[in-house]
């Protein structure tokens, strides 16, 4: 059996006749607010979907094909019969979002952001919040989620990301186990004391940790977790020293439960990453949590670290 072509996106479509309409892909990529690269990853897919060239681009114009020219006008009908369906079922009469989201998160993100979302879901009841902790990394387009938080960057066709923030990692350790063991004063100092530590990629328990200078500093695993608050609660404990986000550990470190560990050795400085689908007509319910997020995460995580929250896209 023979297999049907893919059908061209509505998102493909807009970045096409926008475009056309401005003559200019770095003009059109500023009118969409997405990235130069995105639009031009819209083109291709778009004109290998076809198997036709839609646009002659040199270093100083873009120009028409004959096969671009019968073509754009079928593409603005099918983008306007697209947004009449959108915004049949976009909103209710009252304007309130409606419908669900389907958020992935890793671990550790701490209570300030589960209030965001109980605040989030209380104020828009239609919307049906899905929220997954996991520290997978998902496929947005082929998992259908709507909107992920990361810690990397990952080039996925198909996805956009958004630099929001910076975070710290930080080492700390509970005043208890420093009065028992010692304040270390060295790197060298690190290997003497019991670390609590996460997987690597290849789930292997970690046996170095970033430094500030760029290197790294070996540690002796002697309690190994992917599940972030279960090592702060450790670190609570008494059990070692743990290398943590400052957003989880905030609080902690404020009211002394906790105390950094070699604040001028040992940390990384880690972005916060917001992605989402690359579509053109985004739900209702997800696009209200995805303003909102990228509203409200750079405050949140601009107060732990002063001066290093940022909006700019990737």
């Amino acid at each position: 059996m023979n297999q049907l072509p893919e059908a061209p996106e509505t998102s493909e479509l807009a970045s096409f006749i926008r475009v056309v309409d401005s003559r200019s892909l770095t003009r059109a990529a500023a009118e969409l607010q997405l990235p130069r690269a995105t639009v031009s990853r819209r083109l291709m897919r778009l004109e290998a979907k076809l198997g036709v060239r839609l646009l002659r681009r040199t270093t100083r114009s873009i120009a028409l094909t004959d096969a671009g020219a019968r073509f754009v006008s079928h593409a603005r009908s099918a983008l306007e019969a697209v947004s009449l369906a959108e915004n049949a079922i976009r909103l209710e009469p009252g304007g309130a979002p409606k419908g669900p989201v389907r958020v992935s998160v890793p671990h550790g993100l701490g209570r300030e952001f589960h209030h965001f979302i109980a605040d989030f879901a209380a104020r828009h009841p239609d919307v049906q919040v899905q929220v997954l902790v996991t520290s997978d990394l998902v496929d947005l387009v082929k998992d259908n989620f709507d909107v992920a938080l990361r810690a990397s960057s990952v080039d996925t066709p198909g996805v956009v990301t958004r630099r929001v923030a910076h975070d710290l990692r930080v080492a700390v350790a509970s005043p208890a186990w420093l009065k028992a063991n010692g304040t270390p004063r060295t790197r060298a100092d690190l290997r003497r004391h019991r670390c609590l530590v996460n997987f690597t990629a290849d789930r292997l328990p970690a046996s170095a940790w970033p430094t500030l200078d760029g290197g790294r500093v070996h540690v002796n695993g002697a309690f190994v977790s992917n599940d972030l608050p279960l090592l702060r609660a450790a670190a609570l404990e008494g059990l070692g020293i743990a290398l943590m986000p400052v957003v989880l550990v905030r609080d902690d470190l404020e009211a002394g439960r906790l105390v950094r560990v070699l604040p001028n050795v040992v940390g990384a400085d880690a972005r916060v990453l917001v992605a989402w689908p690359d579509r053109e007509f985004t739900p209702a319910g997800a696009k209200a949590f995805l303003d909102e997020l990228l509203a409200w995460f750079p405050k949140f995580v601009g107060d732990v670290v002063p001066g290093k929250s940022c909006r700019e896209p990737l």
